[in-house]
C-alpha cells in the first residue's frame, strides 16, 4: 500500500488486498500444509524458484498479511511475524552473527533482552559489548571490532523509559558498516518510525502494546531495505555469498531488498522453526487496529501533536 496513507487508514487497510470474490476480512489460514497439483510445483517452491506457501513453518497468508500491515506502519519493505519479541531479537542477530562474531549494544535494554545477549548467544560463540546509550560517540565507536556486525538498541528503553538517540547510532553503525537494529517495541510505529531517523531493521515484541489484549504472544522483524548488504559481502556471507542448502542461490542477487527476511524464513525457520501460528495472526489484527487508539490517546496525555 502507498506510503502516503495515514498510519489509520494503514492500521484498517494495509497488508491484505482481496480479489475480486475472495473474503473483504482477512481469513484465519489455520492449516500446517497446502496443496499443489505436482511435485514439480513443490520443488519450484523447495529451491525458492517461485514464491508460495507449502509449511506454515515458514509461511502463512493470514500472517504475511499482518507482517505486511506491520511493514506499511514502520515504512519498511518486509517483514516477518515470529513466535514472540525474544524469537525476533534472537534472530534479528543471529541472521547476520555466527560463532566468533561481535556486536554492540545499549546497555539499557530489557532484562530479558540482556540475559539473551550476554548469556545464551555468549553460548553461541557471538560476543557483545554494551555501551551506555549517552555516552559520547568516540566512546561507542571505540567498542567496535573487525568482527563486529551490528548495533542494537531500544527506542524507549523497558523498564528504564530511556529515549534512544536513533540518529546518532545509527551514524555509528554506518560509519563501521554494520545495520542498526532498534527494538520499537514501546512506542510502537504510531508513535514512532525508526527507518526515518537511520535504523535499517526494526524488531517488536508484539505483545505488548502492538497486541494490546493480552490474547497473544507474539514478535516482528522488519527490514527498511536500506542496508547494502552487498557492499559489506565480506562482513555478511550468509546474505552475500552462495548457499549450498539451495543449489547455491545467492541472497541478495535473488531477492534484492527482501534478501535480510528472505533468509530468516528460507534458512532459519527452515531448520530452527520459531513461526507465529496463524490464529495469532488474527488476534495480531485486532491489536493493531486497537494500537492507534492507544497511540491517540498517548499522544494527548503527553500534549503532542496528532
Amino acid at each position: 500500500m502507498a506510503k502516503q496513507f495515514k498510519p489509520e487508514t494503514l492500521c484498517v487497510q494495509a497488508g491484505w488486498t482481496p480479489k475480486k470474490g475472495e473474503p473483504r476480512v482477512l481469513p484465519v489460514y489455520q492449516s500446517t500444509t497446502f496443496k499443489y497439483d505436482t511435485s514439480e510445483q513443490m520443488a519450484r517452491l523447495f529451491d525458492l524458484e517461485e514464491n508460495g506457501y507449502f509449511y506454515t513453518r515458514l509461511q502463512n497468508p493470514t500472517n504475511d498479511a499482518v507482517a505486511a500491515k506491520i511493514a506499511a506502519l514502520e515504512g519498511g519493505v518486509a517483514a516477518m511475524l515470529t513466535s514472540s519479541g525474544q524469537s525476533a531479537n534472537f534472530y534479528a542477530i543471529f541472521n547476520i552473527c555466527q560463532a566468533g562474531d561481535h556486536f554492540v549494544c545499549s546497555s539499557t535494554i530489557y532484562g530479558g533482552t540482556f540475559n539473551l545477549f550476554s548469556v545464551t548467544m555468549k553460548k553461541l560463540g557471538i560476543d557483545v559489548t554494551f555501551v551506555h546509550p549517552d555516552a559520547p560517540e568516540e566512546e561507542i565507536s571505540a567498542t567496535f571490532r573487525p568482527n563486529t556486525k551490528a548495533l542494537f538498541g531500544e527506542t524507549v528503553s523497558n523498564p528504564t523509559l530511556e529515549v534512544l538517540d536513533i540518529e546518532k547510532f545509527a551514524r555509528i553503525a554506518h560509519n563501521h558498516g554494520v545495520p542498526l537494529i532498534v527494538d520499537n517495541t514501546f512506542p510502537t510505529p504510531i508513535n514512532c518510525r525508526p527507518f526515518e531517523w537511520g535504523a535499517d531493521i526494526v524488531v517488536h515484541s508484539t505483545t505488548k502494546y502492538m497486541d494490546g489484549h493480552a490474547t497473544s504472544v507474539g514478535g516482528a522483524i522488519v527490514d527498511s531495505g536500506n542496508f547494502d548488504w552487498d557492499a559489506y559481502a565480506d562482513k555478511f556471507p550468509g546474505l552475500c555469498t552462495p548457499d549450498e542448502s539451495y543449489h547455491g542461490l545467492t541472497y541478495t542477487k535473488a531477492f534484492g531488498k527482501m534478501a535480510y527476511i528472505d533468509h530468516v524464513i528460507h534458512h532459519l525457520f527452515l531448520e530452527i522453526q520459531g513461526n507465529h501460528c496463524g490464529m495469532n495472526g488474527l488476534h495480531r489484527i485486532r491489536g493493531i487496529l486497537a494500537c492507534q487508539c492507544w497511540g491517540n490517546e498517548l499522544r494527548r496525555l503527553l500534549g503532542c501533536p496528532p
